[in-house]
């Protein structure tokens, strides 16, 4: 039972017992009606707070404004903001009128920007000052952009203030825009990451965003007042999942988070009940982890890796399906109680049944053991934009290590020939809009899902991915393999390789390009009295550090067949961001960026 019964929460499943609404904006009016006091937003330090009464006050308002400006049903609404409350108001203002908002990544150079607006046909957009220049330069090529409001205030006669929004309603009624919008309507547009080429609109409707809320309840069990962290873009399906659309409809609090790099310091500020990240914060999480472990005296280190060793003893028990010994049962309970339980309440993922989760790439084994050990059951999950993220997860009960768990309830599950994961349910997307070719390549007439990815399903129902379909490498002699497994082996082989891009298409061997983890080598480098100055080249050219990640590399080869192994490898600087050329805002890797960025490099490698 979650900490927060204990303030008479309504699970979400009895706020809807008369049936679930049909559109997102039903489920908004009904949450401000059944929870009007529970703080929807805020920021760090308990800031900025506004109750969900306080928030539909001002979605009015501003969709008035909106509505003032021409924008009506069927119309869209574009945001580029980072992640602040003024978002939530944002984007439920547009959405409430029953147009369609849409989120511009902040890191989108204005090229980019241009085809999602044209895309979109946008004609309104709300942003911070700091992106004004962009899309000053934006509406020059796309003069359909009439009007740009500013969260810090108009800066021209081309621009509207903000605050100038938030005026008497007059006569506007949200309530009867509300009950305008059908279930078929979009509810939202997203635009892919750009893994794969220029970014797609992927249109997704009221009732599959509904649909998706409500399966994504059948496991984790939501209850109103529940604690959210909201850090990843909101222009991508991630974070509107995992904190956004489920805080909406359980009348939880969500707490905004405007810098990724603040994330991990505003969790015991926040100690949120679900929180989702790719592999690499759960990474550094350790990392924390493991610096304050190294700050404890000899003994209490020991007692800790033992601890640990006897808890992951209980781990590899239960994944292979044996009963523990009651005398180990008991033993990990008191190491739970004395080191791992104020661990989890000074980290800030303390809270009663929190449940965790990673996505959008393959966290290690050891990473995932690791969590589970120290007490929290960290989830792989599997899903796609244009599945609304629905796909798979691993039951909270019954979680196998190494996969991303079984098909959700609802959601159709299938292996074509190639072993490609197909999906099929009410929550997929509409189309990528305007594209109807590209929609007809992913999503046949019998609306199966073609997701690229390719997939392995155990003989107990539960789900591995393999890797993208389009990224499997066929060396020259004709034998197919996963650069996702090879890479994953590499990372988990020690902890200077933050990153790793698997390179061996049509080649005679593998290679590998390499990122190091930079508070490690920094730290490392120091302790070995190694000189460096911030230009992290000085630390990849030193000879010390390079046969550091040659062993791991060599340990990361031991779990490889002979053919996957990597022979050679070039370590190109420290990890890559959000922003950087190689990573989407999603935190995943362009391999075709890569390929192309150290193409010299690469290819100095097979001389």
């Amino acid at each position: 039972m979650n900490d927060i019964m204990q303030t008479n929460a309504q699970k979400l499943t009895d706020t809807y017992a008369d049936g679930w609404p049909s559109t997102l904006a039903q489920g908004f009016l009904h949450t401000v009606e059944q929870f009007p006091t529970i703080v929807a937003s805020r920021t760090a330090g308990k800031n900025n707070t506004k109750t969900w009464a306080e928030v539909y006050i001002e979605v009015e308002q501003l969709a008035a404004s909106l509505y003032r400006l021409g924008v009506r049903r069927g119309d869209t609404v574009a945001i580029l903001m980072k992640n602040r409350p003024e978002f939530l108001v944002a984007d439920l203002a547009a959405m409430c009128l029953g147009a369609a908002p849409f989120s511009l990544y902040a890191t989108l150079p204005v090229k980019q920007i241009i085809p999602q607006l044209e895309n979109a046909d946008a004609k309104v957009i709300i942003c911070e000052q700091v992106f004004l220049p962009q899309i000053i330069e934006a509406q020059q090529a796309y003069p359909n952009l009439t009007h740009i409001i500013l969260l810090e205030g108009g800066g021209d006669s081309n621009t509207l203030d903000w605050s100038s929004m938030f005026i008497d309603v007059g006569d506007f009624n949200l309530k009867e825009q509300i009950a305008q919008i059908k279930a078929t309507d979009l509810g939202t547009i997203i635009y892919t990451s750009g893994t794969t080429g220029p970014a797609k609109g992927v249109e997704l409707t009221h009732s599959g965003l509904v649909e998706l809320v409500r399966t994504n309840n059948l496991f984790l069990d939501l209850f109103s007042g529940e604690r959210f962290i909201c850090w990843l873009p909101l222009a991508g399906m991630a974070e509107r999942v995992s904190s956004y659309y489920q805080g909406l409809m359980c009348g939880g609090t969500i707490a905004f988070c405007d810098d990724p790099q603040k994330v991990i310091s505003l969790l015991p500020d926040v100690s949120p009940h679900i929180f989702f990240s790719p592999p690499r914060l759960w990474e550094k999480i350790k990392d924390v982890i493991e610096q304050r472990w190294i700050a404890l005296r000899e003994d209490e280190q020991a007692q800790i890796h033992h601890a640990i060793a006897r808890n992951l003893e209980r781990v590899e028990l239960e994944q292979r399906g044996q009963k523990v010994p009651e005398s180990l049962a008991k033993e990990c309970a008191e190491y739970d109680k004395q080191w791992f339980k104020p661990l989890r309440d000074q980290i800030g993922l303390g809270a009663d049944n929190i449940y965790i989760t990673s996505g959008g790439a393959a966290a290690s084994l050891d990473l995932l053991k690791f969590y589970h050990a120290i007490g929290l059951r960290l989830d792989e999950c599997y899903g796609q934009t244009e599945s609304c993220a629905l796909g798979t997860r691993n039951p909270r009960d019954a979680m196998k290590i190494g996969t991303v768990g079984k098909p959700q309830t609802g959601v159709e599950f299938k292996l074509a020939p190639d072993n490609e994961i197909l999906l099929r349910s009410p929550a997929l997307m509409h189309q990528y809009r305007k594209q109807p070719d590209k929609t007809l390549e992913a999503k046949d007439s019998e609306g199966w899902l073609y997701t690229g990815d390719i997939g392995e399903m155990d003989t107990d129902g539960y789900v591995k991915i393999v890797g993208r379909k389009k990224d499997m490498i066929i060396n020259s002699f004709g034998k197919n393999m996963s650069p996702v497994n090879i890479e994953a082996a590499l990372t988990d082989a020690g902890s200077f390789i933050a990153q790793a891009v698997c390179i061996g298409d049509a080649r005679r061997y593998n290679t590998a390009v390499l990122t190091l983890n930079s508070e490690y080598t920094l730290n490392w480098a120091k302790n070995h009295h190694i000189p460096h100055t911030d230009d992290f080249s000085s630390l990849i050219e030193d000879p010390r550090i390079y046969a550091e990640v040659e062993a791991e590399v060599n340990r990361g080869n031991e779990s490889l067949s002979r053919v996957e192994q990597i022979k050679k490898f070039i370590i190109v600087g420290k990890e890559w961001l959000p922003g950087d050329d190689e990573l989407t805002p999603t935190m995943k890797i362009k391999r075709e960026i890569v390929a192309e960025k150290y193409a010299d490099k690469i290819e100095s490698m097979y001389e």
